[in-house]
């Protein structure tokens, strides 16, 4: 069995281990750093119970690619670099990139949220085996 490696940030959760330390955590922030696109036709995470809203910053802009001003648009947005911060995308991947840069911008305590909002594709084609969405956990349409 071979040990997992360190991540160049805080560390990888699940979503259920997400909105448990949004839950948990006063200070706890989420980060969706998926595309405009993406939060008004495929859904958002709702933290409306929790109290809290979640900071949207998109890591890649359409068109445009990458967002050279993710970390100002994080300090833009009211985040600080002594919160937990957990960050959200599709499936996981692009959420590491933008977990990976906070940190190395100071914001140590960045977390990825695996599985991402909807996870990955699975046997039927469909976004449809993990995920923020396919655990149960509240969300809306954007």
């Amino acid at each position: 069995m071979s040990t997992p490696q360190p991540t160049p940030y805080a560390g990888d959760i699940d979503p259920q281990q997400a909105w448990e330390m949004l839950a948990g955590d006063p200070d706890a922030v989420m980060v969706d750093c998926r595309t405009q696109a993406e939060w008004t036709f495929v859904g958002i995470a709702d933290l409306g119970e929790l109290g809290k809203q979640v900071a949207y910053i998109e890591w890649n802009r359409f068109p445009g690619g990458f967002n050279d001003g993710f970390v100002e648009d994080l300090q833009a947005a009211g985040v600080r670099p002594d919160q937990p911060v957990v960050f959200l995308c599709r499936s996981g991947q692009r959420s590491i990139g933008a977990a990976t840069l906070a940190t190395e911008a100071g914001f140590a305590r960045s977390y990825n949220i695996t599985e991402g909002f909807e996870g990955p594709v699975g046997p039927s084609g469909h976004r449809d085996v993990a995920g923020w969405k396919v655990r149960g956990l509240p969300w809306r349409q954007g």
